[in-house]
């Protein structure tokens, strides 16, 4: 029967691997290692190291640091990677060595082992495919890679479709008048075209702020290699490498400013995940706005219907609850509780290198995730489909006794104020008790009190 496993060796001596495994003895030791979480590194992740291994093997060729063969062996074996090959062969756990070493070594062993069957001789995971890099530049150029990337392909666009929908919900909404809240109270008027402008440019705004973060994160200290000296990598390294993962990505990287500051620090991964939350906080504001505006239907707010999509209770029949806007709501909290590990891992800079990197990794690659698809849900399953309860939102207004505050200049505080307890109070429109109390028309307090003329703004009279 033959054995289950194979003899490798590294600088530490012999360890057994399973013998259908493409990785080699650094692989094996970190998944004994580290049992902790069972939970890998994001695919997208690993594509960013094999992204980098390819422009590397590509640049060393340029160079002519490695013979055409090896570097197209290695560059063939990243390319079956990059199209979905042999992806149970990344198994090395996100709570690892703070430099992500151990991923580092992994995708090179497998890289190795596929491009030696390509070439007529071994290729070397360090000697080769590690060529003029170190696990201290590799790993930080994949943190930025990766979520450049993810923010480009998935998260931007997501934006955009969720102010979309928007944008088309406030054009048909231009002329419908609600009530507007503040404290969760009564106050003066709005339109809804007028309180969704608010979502939209929360979203466009945090959009802004992704993209700014995003010039910082395109510039790469790949070339750095240990300790940002660039020990053991061709001074013409940097530039060529990020002209080729350049055109592999089609994004443009560049070379950071400073390999110092690349390496040593995770800031402009701290300063994305920061406009992350700032996006997570925008989408709780809207999601919270949907089910307050949705609650009822006959003893809440009930401005607005959601879309029906699924039974609400297992005991209370009929009972129809919000969930795209609570799920998305819990996507928010934990984009939230990802910032605050991202911030904690950010600061662990110690001298030359930060080590808390595959922790930052996952993090910020799942709140781009996260925020992708609660971008795209909630756009599509909760503000396409909501319809205005009309009859509801004008019964309201004509009750509301806030309108009184268009007679300030007219009639002064102190009296608006008298007239709105008393509304209050005896249960009746604004505008019959205005009448009584004042001295002008009910023509005059018809077209003064008027909700729609109210959304306006500006001083309507003068005492």
């Amino acid at each position: 029967m033959p054995s289950r496993y194979r003899t490798e060796k590294d600088s530490m001596g012999e360890i057994q691997v399973p013998t259908d495994a493409l990785y080699q003895a650094q692989t094996q030791r970190a998944i004994e290692n580290f049992p902790l979480s069972g939970i890998p590194l994001p695919t997208r992740f690993i594509h960013a190291v094999t992204y980098i291994k390819q422009a590397a093997a590509r640049t060393n060729m340029d160079l002519g640091l490695i013979d055409n063969i090896k570097g197209h062996a290695i560059i063939d074996s990243c390319q079956s990677i990059l199209e979905g090959q042999y992806c149970d062969q990344f198994p090395v756990d996100v709570f690892q060595t703070g430099s992500g070493t151990s991923t580092n070594m992994n995708v090179n062993e497998v890289i190795a082992t596929l491009a030696s069957r390509i070439a007529p001789l071994a290729i070397s995971a360090n000697d080769d495919v590690n060529m003029s890099q170190s696990s201290n530049d590799v790993i930080p150029t994949a943190i930025q890679v990766s979520a450049t990337l993810a923010c480009h392909q998935c998260l931007i666009p997501a934006l955009e479709h969720c102010k979309t929908v928007i944008a088309n919900k406030i054009a048909a909404n231009q002329e419908k008048v609600k009530t507007g809240r503040t404290h969760l109270m009564d106050a003066m008027p709005i339109t809804f075209a007028q309180e969704l402008e608010g979502w939209f440019t929360q979203l466009d705004k945090a959009q802004l702020g992704i993209c700014h973060s995003l010039d910082t994160l395109r510039g790469l200290g790949q070339g750095g290699t240990a300790v940002g000296t660039g020990i053991n990598a061709s001074p013409e390294f940097a530039i060529n490498f990020a002209n080729n993962i350049s055109v592999s990505t089609e994004i443009e990287f560049h070379v950071s400013d400073s390999f110092f500051y690349t390496i040593s620090s995770q800031d402009a991964a701290v300063s994305l995940s920061g406009q992350l939350k700032t996006t997570a906080v925008a989408l709780m504001k809207i999601s919270n706005d949907l089910r307050w505006m949705n609650s009822g239907p006959l003893a809440g707010l009930a401005d607005i219907q959601l879309p029906a999509l699924q039974p609400g209770s297992s005991i209370m029949p009929g009972k129809v609850n919000p969930v795209i806007p609570e799920a998305t709501a819990m996507v928010a909290a934990q984009v939230i509780g990802n910032d605050a590990t991202i911030t904690v891992a950010g600061q662990s800079g110690n001298f030359q290198l930060n080590v808390m990197l595959p922790v930052i990794a996952y993090n910020l690659l799942q709140s781009i995730e996260l925020l992708s698809n609660a971008l795209t849900t909630l756009a599509d399953k909760a503000i396409a489909g909501f319809t205005v309860n009309d009859a509801h939102i004008q019964h309201s207004l004509s009750k509301n006794p806030i309108l009184v505050t268009a007679l300030n200049p007219i009639i002064g505080y102190l009296k608006a104020a008298e007239i709105a307890k008393k509304a209050y109070r005896e249960h009746r429109d604004i505008l019959d008790v205005a009448e009584e109390e004042t001295t002008l028309s009910k023509e005059e307090l018809l077209a003064l009190l008027n909700p729609k003329m109210l959304t306006q703004g500006g001083v309507i009279g003068k005492k």
